[in-house]
């Protein structure tokens, strides 16, 4: 892994630790993120507190990481810092993630989230539509699983994320 890779997996990692709640297990270790990063199907971007992409070295207060295969990409995991939310930083990614995708000639994309996730509206502002689900797939200690939803967004919908 190149030196520039290990310090944004550092400032991913930063992020993750304080974005996901424990109770869901939805977070990857540190191995997790960078075995994906040795991939060259795998992308992502960072967020600084303005929603742009951070400095070099600068801190990232949010990140998207993604995994293309032909012509489709999937979102594997969006986060952005609980002490910045509510600040559009989680649509500047998802923006992002989708211009870059298009960059890269994907006709569609993918992501998935736990039933109840409060980011469904953003998915759907941004022209995701839940196209399945894996029943029972999040497993939770204090209370019962959770359904897992699959969203697609083709490419007549991969234009920028409406304000």
């Amino acid at each position: 892994m190149i030196e520039e890779q290990i310090d944004d997996l550092d400032r991913i990692m930063a992020v993750m630790q304080v974005a996901f709640d424990p109770a869901f297990g939805e977070a990857w270790n540190r191995r997790q993120v960078s075995d994906a990063l040795i991939l060259p199907s795998t992308h992502y971007v960072l967020a600084g507190p303005d929603g742009d992409e951070p400095a070099d070295g600068a801190t990232a207060v949010g990140f998207a990481l993604s995994r293309g295969v032909l012509d489709e990409e999937e979102l594997l995991l969006i986060a952005v810092d609980p002490a910045y939310r509510g600040r559009g930083i989680g649509a500047a990614l998802l923006q992002r993630f989708i211009e870059t995708a298009e960059a890269r000639g994907k006709a569609r994309l993918f992501l998935e989230m736990r039933e109840g996730n409060p980011a469904d509206s953003l998915y759907r502002r941004a022209g995701f539509e839940p196209i399945g689900r894996r029943r029972n797939y999040y497993r939770r200690a204090s209370k019962g699983p959770l359904d897992a939803i699959t969203y697609l967004r083709s490419k007549s919908d991969l234009s920028v994320l409406e304000k």
